[in-house]
This record gives C-alpha cells, structure tokens and sequence, in this order.
C-alpha cells in the first residue's frame, strides 16, 4: 500500500479562528465541531488534502508549524518503513478520534503517519 497526504497541519494559537480565515480564503465552510483547539476545513466537502488545525501551548523554535499528514491502511508499518529510511519516530499518538505517529525526516522536519 503507498502513502498518501491526508491532512496540511497547522499548529496554531486558536484552531477555529484560522480555520475560519483559511475557510474564508478558500471559500469552504470550517468543518462541524471547530473549536479553539481543534478544527478542520475540507474534510466534509470531501476536498483533499484536508486542512487540520490544533492549538499546541507554544509554537517552539525548531518546530514547523505546518506539516505532511500521511495515511495508509498499515500505518505502522510504514512507520517502520520511514524509519528504516531514515527517519526518527518521536512519539505515538491517539488523539481526536485519530490515531498517528510524529516522525522527524533525515534534516529534522516532522511529519505524521497515521491510520487510514
């Protein structure tokens, strides 16, 4: 199975209120249940990739505020298959329904794999 982008990630201060400007610019509604610390654009018009937005406490030096969201049926298994490539896993999680993987490629950029 390959990987394909499922979200653009935006860590944030206020997930609904830059959804809202992003919604506005693109001219698509924030999706249902936005809220401060969690919202998205896209996903009920069925647009691809997904724009996800999550409050975080403080956006820190060295972190890309935007990044890949990937997904695959066997998303562990791609996990190790982008650490065998390279990459360093961070860290599992299990958050807003979603279950996902943070990963840092060979220069340091995160990036996510998550279950489709």
């Amino acid at each position: 199975m390959t990987l394909s982008i499922a979200n653009v990630t935006f860590d944030c201060e206020n997930a609904g209120a830059l959804a809202g400007f992003w919604a506005e610019l693109l001219e698509l509604p924030v999706d249902e249940e936005a809220s401060e610390f969690f919202a998205t654009v896209g996903r009920a018009s069925g647009r691809s990739p997904v724009l996800m937005f999550i409050q975080v406490p403080d956006k820190t030096p060295g972190k890309n505020v935007v990044h890949l969201d990937l997904h695959a049926p066997q998303w562990r298994e791609q996990v190790e298959r982008a650490v065998a490539l390279g990459a360093k896993h961070i860290a599992d999680f299990d958050e807003y329904g979603q279950q996902w993987a943070t990963l840092a490629d060979p220069e340091g950029n995160l990036f996510d794999i998550g279950a489709a």
